[in-house]
C-alpha cells in the first residue's frame, strides 16, 4: 500500500502574533505524532507545517490510506485456571473469551506458552488497521485539544447558537489525501477542499485547492500568501538587509520582533520610512522602544550602532506605488515620538533628588514597606559593599548611586516604558550634574536581567545591582514568598543567578553568608533570618548554572558539596577536580575516601582527634601517618596561595601508602584505643583530601 501527501488546514480569525509561531509548529508536530501513533504514516515522514495570522496548516508525506493490520497476542489465563483436567476450557476461561469477544472456534486457536512465570494461555487475533478517515479525524480531535492555546475564546458556531471553543473563531477546514477530500469534522466545520487567500491581493476570492503538493505554491500564486512562517520571516529578514544596506545602516537586530512581524502578514513586503531629525533629542532607548512596541517598526542604526531617523516598515501588501503606505506609516509615528520627547523633556524639569521624598508613597511590597524605605536598605548595603571592593571613595559613590536608582520610576518616560527603568535614571542623573560613576551605576544596577546578559560595567554599579537584588531576595525568603515549582512571580531565581555570575565572573573577594547579613540589616524585625534557606536556594541556582555550561555533574557536584562561600574559587576549585579527575591516581582515590567516609560515619571517636604514634603498630599504618605528614605541608602551603590543582596533585601522592593500608591493616581492631587511633588517623586523611572538594562523590 502505497502513500499520498495529507494536508489538514484550519482556516481562523487573525491569530495572536506572539503565539503564531509556536502554534503552528506544535499544529504540525502534535498531528504527525498521533498519525504516526496510528500506523498511518512513519514517524520520520517529512512533514512540512505552515502558519499565517490567518491559518495554521501541515502537510504530511507518505500517508497510508488505512492502517496496516497488527498480529496481537493476547494473555488470557494461567492454564492451571483456564483447563480442567480433561483439558477442556473452564468457566473463567469461557468467561475471559466472552469478554474478549472471541468467535465459537476461539478455544481450538489458543497457544499455550510461559508468561516468564507460568504457563499461560494466548489468543493471537489480528486487528485490523485504520482508516484514514477516522484515524484523521481521532489526530485531529487530540491535536486541537492538547495545542499551546495563551488564552482559549468563545464563541458561536455557524449555528448561532451552539458554543465553541478555540484561540480564534475557525471558518475554514481543509483535508486533502492527494487530490481527495477526507470526510473529517472540526470545531463546528467539514473538511473540504476550500480555502481564502490573501483579504486585498488575491486572484480569487475563494480558493479550489487542486491537491496537497499544489498547496503552497497554488496559495502564493492564486491567493498571493506565503504560508511558511519560515519562508516569510527569511523574506523579511533580507529585505531588512537589503534597504538598509543600501543607506549604509543596519537594522535593529531583534529576532522576538521579527517573529511577530512574521505573524502579522501574509505577503511581506519592507518599506523605508523616516521621521524629523530633531526627534533624535531623546535618548535613542526611547525612540526605539516606542518604535518597536507600538508600531512594529524596525530602527535603523549607523555603523557605530547610534540611531538614525530612518526606520523600514513590513507592509501586508505589494502596491505598485508604495509613497502611500510610506506616508501613512510616517504620519503615525510622529505623535508617538512627540509623546516621547514630551516626556523626556517634561522629566528633566525636576532632578532625581527631588523625587526621593515621593518614593515613601509607593508601597515595594505590604509587609516589606514602601520604596522609600527600600532605598535606604539599598543604600546601607551598596555602601557597605563598596568599602570591603574599594574603600570609601567607592562606598560613597555606590551610597549615591544607590539612594538615587529607584527615583527613574516616578518619571513620565519609565511610566509609559516600564523596560526604561535604570536607562532613564542614568540619563536624568547626567542632566542633572551627578558624577559618571553614579550615573552609570545607576543605569546598569538591573543587571543581568536575563540570561546572558551583561554585567554592571564598573564595581560602583556591581555594588548596587548585588545590593537591589540581596535586598529582594532576603526580604522575600524572609517573608517566606519562596519560588514553588515553576512559579516564580518574583523572578528570584532570576536573581539569584545575577548574584551568582556577579561575584564569580568578576572573582569578588565577598563571602555569600557575609552578603545575605548586610542585606539583612536594614530589614529588622520585618523579616525571619533567611540565610540558611537562602544560601541552599543560591547553590541550587549554582549548580544548576556550572551543569548548563557543561561542567560534569560529578565533579559539579563534589565542589558544591563543602559550600564554598567565596563563590569567585569555584570555577578554580572545578579546574582542579578536573585536572585530579585525570590522573590514574584519581579513581582508587576516591574509592577509598568513599570508604573512609563511611568508616568514619559509624566511629565513635570524636572528629579531629589526634593521632598517637606510639599507637601505630603495623608498617602500613606508620607509613601512612609518614606520608600524610609530607603531604601536609604541600597541601595546605598549595591551599594557602589558592593552589587547589597543586593541594589535589599532592594528595594524589598519598595512593600508595593508602591501598597499603587497606590491605594490612584491620581498621576496626578489637582494642578500643588501637580502633579509635585508626579512626582519628583516616580522619585525619579524610580531612585533608577533602578541603577542595568532596573526592567521594567523584566514585559515584
Amino acid at each position: 500500500m502505497t502513500g499520498q501527501s495529507l494536508l489538514v488546514e484550519l482556516l481562523v480569525e487573525e491569530l495572536p502574533p506572539k503565539a503564531l509561531k509556536q502554534l503552528g509548529a506544535a499544529f504540525g508536530a502534535l498531528l504527525h505524532e498521533r498519525l504516526a501513533g496510528l500506523g498511518l504514516c512513519r514517524a520520520d515522514a517529512t512533514a512540512t507545517t505552515f502558519a499565517t495570522p490567518r491559518r495554521l496548516a501541515v502537510r504530511i508525506a507518505e500517508v497510508l490510506p488505512r492502517a496496516a493490520d497488527q498480529a496481537v497476542r493476547q494473555k488470557l489465563v494461567p492454564v492451571s485456571v483456564g483447563l480442567d483436567a480433561n483439558g477442556q476450557p473452564t468457566l473463567a476461561l469461557q468467561k475471559k473469551l466472552a469478554a474478549l469477544g472471541a468467535p465459537a472456534d476461539a478455544f481450538g486457536r489458543l497457544q499455550r506458552a510461559s508468561d516468564g512465570k507460568a504457563e499461560a494461555l494466548f489468543l493471537d487475533t489480528v486487528v485490523a488497521g485504520i482508516a484514514l478517515p477516522a484515524g484523521l479525524q481521532q489526530a485531529l480531535d487530540g491535536t486541537l485539544a492538547a495545542l499551546p492555546i495563551p488564552k482559549v475564546m468563545t464563541y458561536q458556531a455557524a449555528d448561532g447558537w451552539s458554543p465553541l471553543r478555540f484561540v480564534r473563531p475557525a471558518h475554514g477546514l481543509v483535508a486533502l489525501h492527494g487530490r481527495d477530500v477526507v470526510p473529517v469534522q472540526a470545531l463546528g466545520l467539514a473538511a473540504g477542499r476550500q480555502t481564502r487567500g490573501h483579504r486585498f491581493e488575491c486572484s480569487l476570492p475563494v480558493l479550489e485547492l487542486r491537491s496537497a503538493d499544489a498547496y503552497e505554491t497554488q496559495l502564493e500564486q492564486e491567493g498571493a500568501v506565503v504560508a511558511s512562517f519560515a519562508a516569510r520571516r527569511k523574506a523579511i529578514a533580507e529585505q531588512l538587509q537589503q534597504l538598509a544596506n543600501a543607506e549604509g545602516l543596519r537594522p535593529i537586530d531583534d529576532p522576538a520582533l521579527l517573529d511577530e512581524v512574521t505573524a502579522l502578514v501574509e505577503r511581506p513586503q519592507v518599506l523605508r520610512c523616516q521621521f524629523e531629525p530633531e526627534f533624535l533629542e531623546v535618548p535613542q532607548e526611547c525612540l526605539i522602544l516606542t518604535m518597536k512596541q507600538h508600531q512594529k517598526y524596525f530602527p535603523l542604526l549607523d555603523a557605530q550602532g547610534v540611531l538614525t531617523n530612518q526606520f523600514l516598515v513590513v507592509a501586508n501588501v505589494r502596491p505598485t506605488d508604495p509613497s502611500a503606505v510610506v506616508t501613512g506609516n510616517e504620519r503615525v509615528v510622529r505623535p508617538r515620538l512627540a509623546d516621547a520627547r514630551f516626556f523626556y523633556q517634561q522629566d528633566r524639569k525636576k532632578p532625581l533628588a527631588a523625587r526621593l521624598p515621593g518614593l515613601d508613597q509607593v508601597v515595594y511590597h505590604q509587609k516589606l514597606g514602601s520604596q522609600g524605605e527600600r532605598v535606604q536598605r539599598l543604600r546601607h548595603c551598596a555602601a557597605a559593599l563598596g568599602e570591603r571592593l574599594g574603600g570609601s571613595a567607592l562606598a560613597a559613590t555606590a551610597a549615591r548611586a544607590a539612594e538615587l536608582a529607584k527615583t527613574d520610576l516616578l518619571t513620565e518616560m519609565v511610566g509609559e516604558f516600564p523596560e526604561l527603568q535604570g536607562i532613564m535614571g542614568g540619563y536624568y542623573a547626567r542632566h542633572d550634574g551627578e558624577p559618571e560613576a553614579v550615573a552609570q551605576a545607576i543605569e546598569d544596577h538591573y543587571r543581568p536581567r536575563f540570561q546572558g546578559d551583561a554585567l554592571p560595567r564598573e564595581l560602583a554599579g556591581l555594588c548596587v545591582a548585588l545590593a537591589d537584588k540581596l535586598d529582594t531576595l532576603v526580604g522575600l525568603f524572609g517573608i517566606g514568598q519562596l519560588p514553588t515549582g515553576d512559579k516564580d512571580p518574583f523572578a528570584l531565581r532570576r536573581h539569584a543567578l545575577g548574584v551568582v555570575r556577579m561575584l564569580i565572573e568578576r572573582d569578588l573577594p565577598l563571602r555569600l553568608d557575609d552578603l545575605l547579613r548586610t542585606a539583612a540589616v536594614g530589614f529588622g524585625a520585618k523579616i525571619t533570618d533567611p540565610t540558611a534557606a537562602l544560601l541552599g536556594f543560591v547553590f541550587e541556582r549554582l549548580a544548576f548554572l556550572l551543569k548548563e555550561q557543561g561542567h560534569p555533574a560529578r565533579e559539579v557536584d563534589a565542589v558544591l558539596a563543602l559550600r564554598p562561600l567565596r563563590l569567585g574559587e569555584v570555577p578554580h576549585r572545578l579546574a582542579a577536580v578536573r585536572a585530579f579527575a585525570a590522573l590514574p591516581e584519581a579513581e582508587a582515590l576516591a574509592a577509598a575516601n568513599k570508604r573512609i567516609g563511611n568508616i568514619l560515619k559509624k566511629s565513635t571517636a570524636a572528629p579531629g582527634t589526634a593521632v598517637a604514634e606510639r599507637l601505630l603498630q603495623e608498617p602500613a599504618e606508620r607509613a601512612l601517618f609518614g606520608a600524610l605528614g609530607a603531604v601536609r605541608g604541600t597541601a595546605q602551603a598549595a591551599l594557602a596561595n589558592a593552589d587547589y590543582r597543586g593541594a589535589l596533585l599532592a594528595c594524589a601522592q598519598l595512593r600508595g601508602p593508602v591501598d597499603a593500608f587497606f590491605d594490612a591493616v584491620m581498621v576496626n581492631a578489637e582494642d578500643a584505643a588501637l580502633r579509635a587511633n585508626r579512626h582519628a588517623l583516616l580522619g585525619a586523611l579524610h580531612g585533608l583530601m577533602n578541603q577542595v572538594a568532596e573526592l567521594a562523590i567523584l566514585a559515584g
